[in-house]
């Protein structure tokens, strides 16, 4: 099978399933490796823990958006 056939394929599959293959795949370029990205993932999960328990405010994503062209003006 080539990547080509592979491809044909995959776009055949319903939606739902090209998601969970293009996240997969996706996934398989940027593997975690390293103590950088241990450290990122440690930094993540503490941050997720923060936002679940209400220790912290999730901002919205224009709100974060509007602050930073702000600074730049």
């Amino acid at each position: 099978m080539t990547a080509k056939d592979l491809l044909d394929e995959a776009i055949s599959l319903p939606v739902e399933q090209r998601a969970v293959l293009a996240d997969s795949l996706l996934r398989s370029l940027n593997a975690p490796s390293g103590e950088m990205d241990r450290q990122w993932i440690a930094a993540a999960r503490q941050r997720l823990r923060e936002l679940r328990s209400g220790e912290q405010k999730a901002v919205p994503g224009d709100e974060v958006f509007a602050r930073v062209w702000k600074r730049f003006e």
